[in-house]
């Protein structure tokens, strides 16, 4: 803030406030790290303690759920300019399906912590079988990466977008036909998503908000 004439001018980069870009930069990599970490406990962790495999991963699984929100807003910030109003229905998409998986995470860590009486099969009522976790992410990221321009920059970010949405939406159809984790159908995909291409997307996602948010705010001398 400087004064010119005795009126005070705002910093042209302090008038923005907070950068969108750069927060949610920070918020893709811990997402991608919370993804990877959730898929090791589901995965592995869970096959040595169960109780403590199903804890870690409902932790895991709420914050990479919020931190992933906070991701999206920030693509969204990076693609408004470029592509038409139904990137706004994308994110809409892309939340609730983050959301869910909150409140996922959220119902299996309550039951970890109080196991309810007797045992249930019954699909969790605020997520059932992954309706939001996986399949309402899923749309959002094919949404997302086809309404990408097709530049050199965020190629592949878009191609594996693609690639993350379809096996998103595999892994939900997988959870609600098969229904057995480990069966090969539902848990192929699922690892595959899990352990390696969703958490690199957000990786991609995190490098592509930083550039972005270089370039709009540009370091002073």
């Amino acid at each position: 803030m400087e004064r010119d004439g005795g009126q005070v001018r705002q910093d042209p980069q302090a008038a923005h406030g907070v950068d969108v870009l750069a927060v949610a930069s920070v918020a893709a990599y811990l997402a991608a790290a919370c993804g990877l970490l959730y898929s090791v406990s589901f995965v592995v962790v869970t096959r040595l303690s169960s109780p403590l495999g199903i804890g870690l991963s409902s932790v895991f699984l709420m914050l990479g759920g919020l931190l992933g929100t906070a991701a999206l807003v920030g693509l969204y910030e990076r693609l408004r300019g470029e592509v038409g109003t139904y990137l706004l229905w994308v994110l809409g998409v892309g939340v609730a399906g983050a959301f869910a998986a909150v409140l996922h995470g959220g119902y299996d860590l309550a039951n970890v912590l109080h196991p309810p009486g007797g045992t249930t099969n019954l699909p969790s009522a605020v997520d059932p079988r992954g309706l939001g976790t996986f399949g309402l992410s899923g749309v959002a990221l094919l949404g997302f990466s086809l309404l990408m321009p097709r530049t050199s920059e965020l190629r592949n970010l878009r191609n594996l977008g693609l690639l993350s949405g379809a096996l998103l939406i595999l892994v939900y159809l997988a959870r609600l036909i098969i229904l057995t984790p480990s069966n090969p159908v539902v848990l192929v995909p699922a690892a595959l998503e899990g352990l390696t291409v969703n958490p690199l997307w957000y990786v991609l996602l995190g490098l592509a908000l930083r550039r972005a948010s270089t370039a709009a705010h540009p370091p002073r001398a």
